[in-house]
């Protein structure tokens, strides 16, 4: 009964939005013809009516493994609602002017009429605004899912030894293989990736959406990824299965084990809590890899860091591989200041906002400090990927698939 109830308060709202927007509608075509203005009312509460029917189904059916005709209507129906917000807020604005007019002519002459007309430039420039965000989703699901682009990041540090001046390292995260409904798109990846001809190849965590059957298709391409010293994982928030109901605690373990087991036969080296020596030229440095340790949103921390580290303390170089960003702050720069470099994943760059030279900007960055790119303090460099690919919106807008190439440098 309670889901009913939810269910039917959300349909309500969902009205009562329409309701609103449906004013600016009519305010905009009230010169058109007849037939016209009735063709777009029966848009406007079919498009209402579809999204309500999709709603509910969703809810009842909600844990069921989602095909690729569900996230696109899903996806394409929440941007039409948020479109409407901004509407909604043009509309808002005229609300107040209109009372406004109303106190102000109450006090100075005593009229109380209210004008029931609307703005019609306000009730233009809403619809005309929403279109910006709904074009952008649209072809972030169109074009900026797969729109992969190298990033290439050198860093400089005076402790690095000689013998890896300009060694190259690579960095992939988030691929989410679950959202894939092809295994083209993560083929052009993988060349794209080869093409970079890298020393390591990192990958950290969120391989995939719930369970380790969402990798199997995606095996063979994967196990292409070539690096001249290997290629090494750590896990993710959603490798762990978290968020399924399993029948029993031993099914959600044998679907982990399942998982880092066929991250190992394509010859990833997955790191849990552990640390490897990457050798050349008769020096050193040291690889170290937890498991996801959070420090917001109330995700979990199963990274053992203090056991990753142990064997490691006197390498002259190191690099951490933690899939959350808020562990730099949550534990890395406050107990262990000799780790030069850490590279995360994780936020994806809310697969949304405005990433131009000079501007860099996501709601993401209202919860974590460190978000996406380079950041610094002190000796130690911390970089987060946006990830390859994505969960929930079927695209990107603004921060676009990334696959990062690092190269090091004594400074």
């Amino acid at each position: 009964m309670q889901r009913y109830f939810s269910i039917g308060i959300v349909i309500f709202i969902l009205f009562l939005v329409d309701l609103y927007v449906f004013q600016a509608i009519k305010t905009v075509t009230q010169n058109l013809t007849a037939s016209t203005q009735r063709i777009i009312y029966i848009l406007h509460w079919l498009v209402f009516a579809i999204t309500a029917g999709t709603f509910a189904l969703a809810s009842f059916t909600r844990g069921t493994p989602p095909d690729a005709f569900k996230t696109y209507l899903a996806s394409t129906l929440f941007i039409i609602f948020a479109s409407k917000l901004v509407v909604v807020l043009f509309l808002f604005v005229d609300d107040a002017l209109r009372l406004g007019k109303l106190v102000f002519n109450n006090v100075n002459s005593g009229e109380t009429t209210f004008d029931p007309s609307r703005s019609k430039f306000l009730s233009q420039m809403g619809l005309l605004v929403a279109a910006v965000p709904f074009s952008a989703f649209i072809y972030g699901m169109v074009k900026g899912a797969y729109d992969y682009r190298v990033k290439r990041v050198t860093l400089r540090f005076p402790n690095l030894p000689a013998a890896f001046e300009g060694f190259r390292m690579l960095q992939i995260s988030d691929m989410h293989t679950g959202s894939f409904t092809s295994t083209e798109p993560l083929k052009e990846a993988v060349n794209l990736i080869n093409k970079q001809e890298a020393d390591l190849v990192f990958f950290t965590g969120d391989l995939v959406n719930n369970v380790a059957t969402e990798l199997m298709p995606h095996v063979d391409t994967l196990k292409g990824i070539r690096a001249k010293q290997g290629v090494f994982s750590v896990l993710g928030n959603h490798d762990y299965g978290d968020y399924v109901s399993w029948e029993s605690r031993e099914e959600k373990t044998k679907n982990l084990q399942t998982l880092i087991e066929t991250q190992r036969s394509m010859g990833w080296d997955v790191l849990l809590n552990e640390n490897r020596r990457i050798e050349k030229d008769g020096e050193h440095i040291s690889v170290l890899g937890v498991e996801n340790w959070g420090n917001r949103a109330g995700f979990p921390k199963y990274g053992d860091l203090s056991k990753a580290y142990t064997g490691a303390e006197n390498s002259p170089f190191k690099v951490l591989l933690s899939h959350d960003p808020s562990h730099w702050d949550g534990e890395i720069n406050q107990k262990y200041a000799d780790i030069d470099l850490t590279l995360s994943g994780h936020t994806h760059g809310m697969q949304f906002g405005v990433n131009v030279p000079g501007l860099k900007w996501s709601p993401v960055q209202y919860v974590y400090e460190q978000w996406a790119g380079l950041y610094k303090r002190g000796r130690q460099h911390l970089y987060v990927n946006t990830g390859l690919g994505f969960i929930g919106y079927p695209g990107r807008v603004g921060f676009l698939p990334e696959i990062t190439v690092f190269e090091l440098k004594r400074a």
